[in-house]
């Protein structure tokens, strides 16, 4: 976990600023996570709920935005891998 600041924390929180770099990133994800453990009973369901949400939003995010981005360079530069490793289509 990166830690930042405390002035950066208290920018971000109170500015609501977009995050600078992975670091802040990663704080604003835990401070919406501490946040909702805050309200919610500690125990493993809760725990779950967490990791299953961030599991959600990373294939979501892979899906949607990387898988896009990750086709159209293939299509730019050429592919890296053998023909045969291509799936039917």
């Amino acid at each position: 976990m990166p830690y930042i600041t405390q002035d950066r924390r208290d920018c971000l929180y109170m500015n609501k600023l977009p995050p600078a770099n992975a670091g802040e990133l990663s704080y604003m994800i835990t401070q919406r996570i501490t946040e909702y453990l805050a309200s919610h009973p500690n125990s493993y369901q809760t725990m779950n709920d967490v990791i299953g949400a961030l599991e959600g939003a990373k294939l979501e995010f892979y899906r949607r935005v990387v898988v896009p981005y990750e086709d159209q360079k293939r299509a730019e530069h050429g592919d890296v891998y053998p023909e045969y490793y291509h799936a039917e289509q």
